[in-house]
């Protein structure tokens, strides 16, 4: 039999485990305001921890949550970048290699840079667009694997129509390739102000951007076998086209699930679809700028209709989590999804339970 006083510090040592468990667990959490600034981009880590960039003026800012969103560190200023793009889904854009973050920039002059974060600390890379003064619509992605990155923006280079470019890191964002066109349109250029999209998984490099081709405004898949060297023909998402003489302004997201399909979500006349490459689209609801994510196999969506953020539940459950636009998804655990968003000059996030 143990005694008094070796039963209490038993309990207490259990009582310490089971409370230091549940603080790693993520619990649902309404809108909360986590600090003023524009255009948030969010990634996770293989540790579970939460990477959040934004702008605030021309300085490019970060924050972390080590507790699944429950709350955030300090913020940290990476670096001031004149003429920081910061507004209308052009913001600064982060992923997550093997051994730490990395944070692209972009100014209005159209040169982009960027950053890693090496022992905790940030420091510059090298200028990721190789000619000067191409990427003048701010419009960029950024995903990472491993120590590998990939960046895609809208170029202007050669005849000044938007064209999709990329380029390669292997080294954490220190350094990168020499830029490649991956598409450009036979008839224009594409979308100039839609936001591509992009994921790195092993050597795998899948993008996603508006088309401008006869007219229409549609999506398009193109994919790599080769981590960016050489890419694929473009593929159209969905059956239906957009015929528009604007710019929708509204790029769409991707994700890939745990056996590998590539998810899409995006915006066609103001409603939201979700479709699968060479598979008919579906609608979900209503809105623009959406977002993806998956949850094992399952896709959790968000996007913003009428000045609300919408999420919709891989059950189909839709649930208003608060007032703003443009939102970022990423999974937490098996059961939760944080999702962030920009209302005003504030960025909010929502912890939600699927």
């Amino acid at each position: 039999m143990y005694s008094r006083i070796t039963r209490f510090f038993l309990m207490t040592l259990i009582s310490c485990i089971l409370f230091s468990c549940k603080e790693k667990q993520a619990t649902a959490k309404a809108d909360f305001v986590i600090v003023k600034g524009h255009m948030p981009d969010i990634a996770k880590d293989s540790s579970g921890d939460i990477h959040l960039v934004y702008g605030e003026g021309d300085s490019i800012m970060y924050r972390f949550s080590s507790n699944k969103g429950n709350s955030f560190s300090s913020p940290v200023l990476v670096a001031v970048l004149p003429g920081l793009f910061s507004y209308a889904m052009r913001g600064p854009q982060i992923a997550v290699t093997s051994n730490g973050a990395v944070i692209t920039g972009c100014t209005s002059k159209g040169n982009i840079f960027s950053y890693r974060e090496v022992n905790g600390k940030w420091q510059q890379g090298a200028r990721i667009n190789d000619a000067d003064t191409v990427a003048k619509e701010g419009l960029m992605a950024l995903s990472a694997d491993g120590r590998n990155a990939y960046a895609v923006w809208l170029d202007l280079r050669g005849n000044k129509r938007n064209k999709i470019y990329g380029a390669a890191s292997n080294d954490d964002g220190k350094t990168w390739s020499k830029n490649i066109m991956i598409y450009t349109s036979p008839d224009t250029g594409v979308c100039p102000c839609c936001k591509p999209s992009v994921i790195i998984r092993n050597d795998h490099v899948y993008v996603m951007f508006r088309n401008w081709l006869n007219g229409d405004r549609d999506l398009y898949l193109i994919q790599s076998s080769d981590a960016g060297h050489s890419f694929g023909a473009a593929q159209k998402l969905g059956k239906g086209s957009w015929k528009l003489n604007a710019c929708p302004m509204d790029g769409g997201s991707l994700a890939i699930n745990k056996t590998g399909e590539v998810q899409t979500v995006w915006n066609r006349k103001g409603n939201i679809f979700t479709a699968v490459p060479g598979i008919p689209e579906i609608e979900i609801g209503k809105g623009r700028g959406c977002a993806i994510t998956t949850v094992g196999n399952e896709n959790v969506y968000a996007w913003s209709d009428e000045n609300k953020i919408i999420c919709v539940k891989s059950n189909g459950t839709k649930k208003t989590l608060g007032n703003g636009s443009l939102p970022v998804l990423t999974s937490l655990d098996d059961a939760h999804v944080i999702c962030i968003w920009q209302t005003e000059n504030e960025i909010h996030g929502a912890v939600v339970k699927l």
